[in-house]
């Protein structure tokens, strides 16, 4: 999700990426959909905080662990599962986009006149 720093072109390419990846993958149309519109959200949530180093990992971990869960209780029936779902999602997007995320943008902040565009990192 933290592609979205570096263009706005990859908002679109996030969500088609993750559209194609569901439909490839056998995911229900519910998934489809909405895991679609969630990682759609997380981007552009993610492009409007793009001047907020700290803040730009916020949306696509918030958008992730509202949506996932409902997703998995209606498009698969994990009807008790809401609240350990939203947990295990969102510990998942804080260690991949929280953590990672910021290791990854932290080791290219030494290229950033080459790879970022018209923001500081």
């Amino acid at each position: 999700m933290r592609a979205a720093l570096f263009t706005p072109a990859a908002i679109p390419g996030l969500f088609v990426g993750c559209l194609l990846s569901n439909i490839l993958g056998g995911a229900v149309p519910l998934d489809v959909i909405f895991g679609s519109l969630a990682t759609l959200i997380g981007a552009l949530g993610s492009w409007y905080l793009r001047r907020h180093r700290w803040c730009v990992c916020l949306p696509p971990i918030m958008a992730n662990t509202l949506i996932i869960p409902w997703v998995l209780r209606y498009a698969y029936g994990a009807e008790e599962m809401i609240a350990f779902s939203a947990v295990t999602v969102g510990i998942g997007e804080i260690l991949a986009i929280g953590v990672l995320g910021n290791v990854l943008l932290a080791a290219l902040s030494a290229y950033k006149n080459l790879v970022f565009r018209h923001q500081a990192v």
